[in-house]
C-alpha cells in the first residue's frame, strides 16, 4: 500500500507505522478469534465487554510503536497511558466494534491516530473482515486501501441516509433514542453500525450521508474524524464546537448544518 507523499518527513514515517501495526493487529483479531472469547472486564455496563483479544491487540500495537518510536506518547481505550516526550501522541482503540466481534459481526475495526502538539496528522482505520484499510494525512487527502476517497455530494436532508450509534448504559440510551425517533421522519433512514471508527469512514467513502453520535472517546473519534475531514466532509460536536464526547456529528458540506441544528434542537447532546 502507497504512503501518502508530504513535504513533513515525519508524517510518511508515522503512517507506515500506524498502516503497519493496524495490520499486524488486524490479523490478530482476524485469525486468533476464539469460538468461546472469555470476559477480562467491563467497560460502562456488563453488555459492553472487553475481550482478552481487545487487550492482546492493544499490547501488540503500543508495543510495536513503542519498539520503533520510544518517546512518543500513548492513549488507548484499554488503558495505555503514557505522556511522552516527543510531542507525538497516538491514540489507540485495538478493536472499535467490541460486540459486533463478540458476536462474529464483520463490522468491527482497529483505529490508530497520530498527533503531534495536540493536532490529529495521521489516521487509519483498518477493517479487516471487509478487506479495507482506509487512511489520511493531514493536508494529503483520504484513502480507501489505494483509492482516494470523497464524501458524496449532499442530497436534500430528507434524502440523507445518516447513521449513528447508542450508549450502552440504558437510561442514556432511552433519551438518543428519543433523538433518532424525532430525527427519523426528517431523514431518509437511520442505520446503526455499531463501531464509529467505520461510521466516519464510510461517510468519507460516500457510503453514508452523515453520521452523528453521542458519548464517544477521542480513541472513537482520532483517526475517523481525521479521514472524514479529508475526504471533504465537515465534523464538529455543537453548533461552533469540535467533536467530542458531548457529540460527534460528520457529514458533507449541506447535509452537516441541518443535521447539526436539529440534533442541537432535539437535545442529542445532553442525556
Amino acid at each position: 500500500m502507497a504512503v501518502t507523499a508530504t513535504s513533513d518527513p515525519l508524517l510518511p514515517e508515522l503512517l507506515a507505522l500506524a498502516l503497519e501495526a493496524a495490520d499486524r493487529a488486524g490479523r490478530l483479531l482476524r485469525d486468533g478469534r476464539p469460538d468461546d472469547l472469555s470476559v477480562a472486564a467491563t467497560k460502562s455496563s456488563p453488555i459492553d465487554v472487553v475481550t482478552e483479544m481487545d487487550i492482546a491487540a492493544e499490547k501488540l500495537i503500543t508495543g510495536f510503536l513503542a519498539e520503533r518510536r520510544p518517546d512518543d506518547g500513548f492513549l488507548g481505550e484499554e488503558g495505555a497511558s503514557r505522556e511522552g516526550t516527543s510531542g507525538v501522541r497516538w491514540v489507540v482503540d485495538p478493536l472499535d466494534g467490541t460486540v459486533n466481534y463478540l458476536y462474529g459481526l464483520p463490522t468491527w475495526a482497529v483505529s490508530i491516530a497520530a498527533q503531534r502538539e495536540g493536532e490529529t496528522v495521521v489516521g487509519v482505520v483498518a477493517v479487516p473482515m471487509r478487506g479495507e484499510t482506509s487512511r489520511a494525512v493531514a493536508g494529503g487527502g483520504a484513502f480507501l486501501n489505494d483509492r482516494r476517497i470523497r464524501c458524496r455530494p449532499a442530497p436534500p436532508l430528507d434524502q440523507a441516509l445518516i447513521s449513528t450509534g447508542f450508549n450502552y448504559v440504558a437510561d442514556v440510551r432511552a433519551h438518543q433514542a428519543r433523538v433518532a425517533e424525532r430525527l427519523i421522519p426528517r431523514v431518509r433512514d437511520i442505520r446503526r453500525g455499531g463501531a464509529a471508527a467505520v461510521d466516519l469512514c464510510d461517510v468519507a467513502a460516500g457510503r453514508l450521508d452523515g453520521y452523528y453520535e453521542r458519548g464517544l472517546n477521542p480513541w472513537d473519534l482520532a483517526a475517523g474524524d481525521l479521514i472524514a475531514r479529508e475526504a471533504g466532509a465537515l465534523t464538529g460536536g455543537r453548533p461552533g464546537e469540535a467533536p467530542s464526547g458531548e457529540l460527534a456529528v460528520a457529514a458533507p458540506p449541506g447535509v452537516f448544518e441541518p443535521l447539526q441544528g436539529l440534533l442541537e434542537r432535539f437535545g442529542a447532546w445532553h442525556d
